[in-house]
């Protein structure tokens, strides 16, 4: 066959342009595992931040193998509920994470919402809650460890797709994220979640609210719509866990009240 010939050409890259795409169809499905594997790594390094651990894992020689280790010692239990608060038996909390924002956008009845109980050297008990919402670019997304009161957040780690770097991309830096620790979302019994506020110092003060980011106002708001459409989303199971301690608490007072007669 000539090779200068037009049929020669579009023959030679077609058999080229198929060659290509079958090595890299091979290449993909060889690292697709790997790279669910990292994945999930990247998860649970992200609910053991919200906890306060994790932190020496760009320290150590094997990142990964430190952080699965430290997430099986102290994610302790998981579960999932619905959006009526209730637990749905035989599905896997962490495989939940890969879609959570249809597990968000379904019926009450029909939700899926993971939570993962993780129990400290102390003996502290926290409860991490997983958040999804939409920043300015793209979507955002996070956990939220709360205290056993059910109300006080140990702590909170939040991530992006495409906010602008130097602005709406600092909600995942300690400095944004730390503002959370501490804060509550109740106030006299009432649901607050927790306010993202303009100005620096503009939360002084207020045990329901932090600063926003300067210059990342409309990814603040994100992180603020965030947190109280999806605390709201599981505001029937918290709401059962605080009144399951409030009727623990009355229990154990009359007992004691009871002893000292």
């Amino acid at each position: 066959m000539n090779k200068n010939n037009n049929a020669y050409i579009i023959i030679y890259a077609s058999v080229m342009i198929i060659i290509v795409a079958v090595l890299l169809s091979v290449a993909s499905m060889a690292l697709s595992g790997r790279q669910k594997d990292n994945i999930a790594v990247e998860k649970q390094g992200a609910i053991l931040s919200a906890i306060g651990l994790g932190g020496d894992a760009d320290k150590v020689k094997d990142k990964t193998k430190y952080i699965q280790e430290e997430y099986r010692k102290y994610i302790v239990e998981s579960y999932v509920v619905n959006g009526e608060g209730n637990v749905v038996e035989g599905v896997d909390a962490f495989g939940l994470l890969d879609n959570l924002k249809a597990q968000f956008a379904a019926p009450v009845a029909d939700m899926q919402l993971p939570v993962f109980v993780a129990k400290l050297d102390d003996g502290t008990e926290l409860n991490v809650l997983s958040l999804y919402g939409a920043g300015l670019w793209g979507p955002v997304w996070g956990y939220i460890a709360l205290e056993g009161d059910w109300n006080t957040i140990y702590g909170a780690v939040y991530d992006h797709q495409g906010e602008t770097p130097g602005l709406g991309a600092e909600i995942s830096t300690p400095i944004f994220e730390h503002q959370f620790d501490g804060k509550t979302i109740f106030e006299n019994g009432q649901f607050t979640s927790i306010a993202v506020l303009k100005g620096a110092g503009a939360s002084a003060g207020n045990n329901h609210a932090v600063d926003a980011i300067s210059g990342g106002t409309l990814t603040s708001r994100g992180v603020e719509a965030m947190l109280h459409d999806c605390l709201s989303t599981y505001l029937p199971l918290i709401e059962k866990k605080r009144a399951a301690l409030e009727t623990a608490n009355v229990a154990s007072n009359e007992l004691t009240v009871e002893n000292h007669e």
